[in-house]
């Protein structure tokens, strides 16, 4: 519960989870930048370089746990701008995933005004962290696409 709106969080994580159709790794592919991308999480790791080809290689890993392990090398460099621009491409990416497919737009729409927390215990910036204090910026996200979505 939300302490100050006694509203049930909405908590997701993990494919066992309710709501995992909010996960970037859930199986809602989405067409940007001139390609078709399996997942979220696989134009999301691709956009962290430069270098097209990498990016091709990310964009056809058969899992997404495979398009993070490739994101995450640090044998290639990252692009220069992209602490700046990381926000806006997982915006760009998540509303087109609702934008596109009608189960999980529905879902993220069901669930009203509710806070929404990805429960990513390793990682304090897109989820809540391992204290539960994590910027829980791809909540954020969720949230201001739910609200797009809904006319807000």
């Amino acid at each position: 519960m939300n302490e100050a709106t006694s509203t049930p969080v909405i908590y997701f994580y993990a494919q066992t989870d309710p709501y995992w159709e909010f996960s970037n790794f859930a199986p809602f592919g989405v067409a940007l930048d001139g390609a078709w991308w399996p997942t979220v999480e696989h134009f999301f790791q691709a956009m962290k370089f430069d270098d097209a080809a990498y990016r091709e290689t990310i964009r056809a890993s058969r899992k997404p746990k495979d398009a993070k392990a490739l994101g995450m090398t640090r044998k290639l460099p990252l692009r220069a701008d992209w602490e700046a621009v990381k926000d806006g491409v997982m915006l760009r990416a998540v509303r087109r995933k609702f934008q596109t497919h009608a189960a999980p737009r529905a879902l993220l729409l069901s669930i009203g005004h509710a806070p929404i927390v990805e429960n990513a215990p390793m990682d304090a910036y897109w989820g809540c962290g391992p204290d539960g204090r994590g910027q829980n910026r791809l909540g954020q996200i969720l949230m201001q696409v739910r609200a797009e979505l809904a006319g807000e």
